[in-house]
């Protein structure tokens, strides 16, 4: 076992961390407030190779492993949980069920122009009336001639409305048929395929959520990823890895809370001392630093068994889990630490908090990842 960061996760760390500073840091507020998705800043983070970490250099990616994947999502959560969400998004998610399901023509085609920046990708599984229970989808696709007519919608899919390319898996068999659903490559501006902005969110506001709308939207053959009715299976795999990338997210977004908590501490005086002299807040903090060791562990594990093509459906979830649960703890204590101060938007903990809230929801659900975690260890 090798516990130190290897050279290339060094250097991306470093890399992440001076734009995240000049880039990202300055803007966070205004985002916040507005709901506002960076698409240029997106854009600049592929021209750095970060929006196609592990896509082999011969589809247009860097070439990495999970390692320096997991790296920059961490360094990414430290700053702005949005811009990480977004970036993981792109790249587990769409970018991911192509590069693993796809065919050679259609990586050939996406990879190159999502790793680059060129285009921003979407994934599309949850609907209006379907999250976990994905199995009972509405959407449906229909065979006409050589092309597919999709009909339905999906809800709260990241880059739904900017996203150049969407992954979308639709019912085209029967209901409840773990191999009556398809994957299937549309583009933007296909006929009879919108998007509505979801606005309001509690956090991850600089990140994009919308619905997507399909109404008679005719996609080719050549569209469809890997085989008939293999798509649930295929989006289960994807969950996979994506799962470890909300892991990394939330871990970034603890460990950010950390060090504001940890900042703030040593330079706020109560009763003629730093607060962090007093052992309920040097008690909170070790709590937190003991749990981001924890829950980094499991993540980089998870990413261990994810470079080595080793079965990882427990150990991501384990780590999605964990880490997730602790970004939340690390946010609200933070906002403790702070007091008021930490409830107002001037200092950072109350983002953190609710940046930290949504990694406990998406890609499955903390329940959902006991349900799978609990059948792993009873097979």
């Amino acid at each position: 076992m090798n516990f130190e960061m290897n050279d290339n996760q060094k250097m991306i760390a470093q890399m992440v961390r001076d734009f995240a500073e000049k880039e990202i840091r300055p803007n966070i507020v205004q985002w916040d407030n507005d709901e506002y998705f960076p698409v240029d800043t997106m854009k600049k983070m592929g021209e750095l190779g970060l929006l196609g970490v592990y896509i082999p250099e011969d589809y247009g990616g860097s070439g990495f492993s999970y390692f320096e994947y997991v790296t920059a999502l961490i360094e990414l959560g430290k700053v702005c949980g949005g811009i990480g969400l977004s970036v993981a998004a792109h790249n587990s998610l769409c970018t991911g069920h192509i590069y693993y399901h796809g065919t050679e023509a259609q990586k050939r085609k996406y990879l190159p122009r999502l790793a680059s920046g060129e285009f921003i990708g979407a994934w599309a599984l949850t609907e209006p009336n379907t999250g976990s229970d994905a199995m009972r989808m509405k959407t449906t696709a229909v065979k006409d001639g050589d092309q597919w007519v999709i009909n339905g919608a999906k809800n709260w899919i990241t880059h739904g409305l900017s996203g150049d390319v969407a992954v979308v898996l639709v019912r085209t068999g029967d209901l409840l048929d773990s191999k009556g659903i398809t994957a299937f490559i549309v583009e933007k501006g296909t006929p009879g395929f919108s998007a509505v902005k979801i606005g309001g969110k509690l956090g991850v506001r600089a990140s994009e959520t919308a619905e997507l709308i399909f109404d008679n939207v005719r996609v080719p053959e050549e569209n469809v990823i890997g085989e008939v009715g293999m798509g649930f299976v295929q989006a289960m795999q994807i969950l996979d890895g994506g799962r470890i990338s909300i892991a990394a997210l939330s871990c970034g977004i603890a460990r950010g809370a950390y060090e504001a908590s940890v900042k703030y501490a040593k330079e706020r005086e109560q009763f003629g001392k730093p607060i962090a002299q007093f052992q309920a807040i040097a008690f909170k903090l070790a709590d937190m630093a003991t749990e981001i060791e924890a829950a980094e562990l499991l993540t980089f594990q998870a990413a261990y068994m994810k470079n080595k093509k080793l079965p990882m459906t427990k150990q991501g979830a384990y780590a999605k889990y964990f880490s997730s649960e602790v970004s939340v703890r690390c946010g609200n204590e933070a906002v403790q630490i702070m007091g008021g101060y930490g409830y107002t938007k001037e200092y950072p903990a109350e983002k953190f908090l609710r940046d930290a809230k949504l990694m406990t929801i998406g890609e499955g659900t903390s329940e959902i990842q006991k349900v799978v975690i609990s059948r792993e260890i009873l097979k």
